[in-house]
């Protein structure tokens, strides 16, 4: 198993310098991980209860800092055009989890879970998604590296993805759908469920019958959720990078912040009203990037200020002109 794993790798990433790193800097990097996490949720964040805003925002800085050392590090190790890499693909991957927050917001909202309770759902979220994630961009960059013409698969499915998201419509019923929806009627069915809470169990015993919590079908859903906002955030950092290190970390490290970056936003996700579009022309631009790879060469560095000039300007716009909400009679 170890020996084909490798093998997955260095073939799926011929001729980039980190393909060939020593299994050990692999293996370094997921000890690092899951120290960190064990830090975060075994020390600090233990117990069943929210976040405020001051602790979201402390946290998320020090997960933005280690980005940062990280990207250091791959500037001296791997030079500065890995570096950059790997600062364009965080950045991509962490403006792309946004949109997944939105979606959280929804599912929490629509079964009305506690928000002492939404930090354990996050917590096995995430650990789902670093599975799931690595497990993706081995089986994406393989297909790259193999099947030249995967590029131009994977770019045209994201200029369709960020034109659909630009010109698509607001749900004021998606709420309502999201707790009736196909997905959850289909895990309720698999899964036998009790009709509320227990705390912060997945799992309770009911007239000694063991069902599975309302919370268990909301973190199914997260889940289910990741996966399908993977097919557009792997694809997309394919366009900026297809080492596979590169690919993998800056995705983890998207990740990671993730549930700090959800408590830090979810209260205010109303104000960015324009970053749906934002996000759009970054899908856009990515996937014309892949298509036009043969005969034009966008550089890192082009690729860079493109997504960070288009989040600026979304964040901006969305500030100076909010949403006018009226008041209904």
């Amino acid at each position: 198993m170890h020996a084909s794993l490798m093998g997955l790798l260095t073939a799926a990433a011929a001729g980039e310098p980190s393909a060939t790193l020593h299994p050990l800097y692999w293996v370094g990097f997921l000890a690092f991980v899951a120290l960190m996490l064990a830090i975060d949720l075994g020390i600090f964040h233990k117990e069943a209860r929210g976040m405020s805003a001051k602790e979201a925002v402390t946290w998320f800085s020090v997960w933005v800092s280690l980005a940062g050392v990280f990207a250091v590090i791959v500037y001296f190790w791997l030079g500065s055009a890995k570096a950059l890499e790997f600062v364009a693909g965080y950045l991509l991957e962490e403006s792309l989890s946004v949109d997944n927050i939105f979606v959280m917001v929804l599912v929490f909202r629509s079964f009305k879970v506690p928000g002492k309770y939404q930090h354990r759902v996050l917590v096995w979220g995430i650990i789902g998604a670093v599975v799931l994630r690595a497990a993706l961009i081995l089986g994406g960059t393989a297909l790259i590296h193999r099947f030249h013409w995967m590029n131009f698969i994977f770019g045209g499915f994201l200029v369709f993805t960020g034109i659909k998201l630009f010109f698509e419509g607001d749900d004021d019923d998606e709420e309502e759908d999201m707790k009736d929806g196909r997905v959850v009627r289909l895990l309720k069915k698999l899964v036998p469920t009790a009709d509320d809470f227990d705390e912060q169990k997945f799992f309770t015993v009911r007239n000694g019958k063991r069902l599975a919590t309302p919370l268990f079908i909301v973190l199914l859903v997260v889940e289910v959720t990741d996966v399908i906002f993977a097919l557009d955030s792997i694809p997309a950092i394919f366009g900026v990078t297809t080492d596979p290190f590169i690919v993998f970390t800056s995705n983890i490290f998207a990740i990671l912040g993730l549930r700090t970056l959800y408590f830090l936003v979810s209260g205010m996700i109303d104000q960015f009203r324009f970053l749906k579009y934002g996000l759009a022309v970054i899908l856009t631009f990515v996937g014309a990037k892949m298509c036009a790879h043969d005969w034009y060469d966008v550089s890192i560095v082009v690729s860079l200020a493109v997504i960070a000039g288009v989040l600026v300007v979304a964040i901006v716009t969305s500030r100076l002109f909010p949403e006018k909400h009226e008041e209904k009679s």
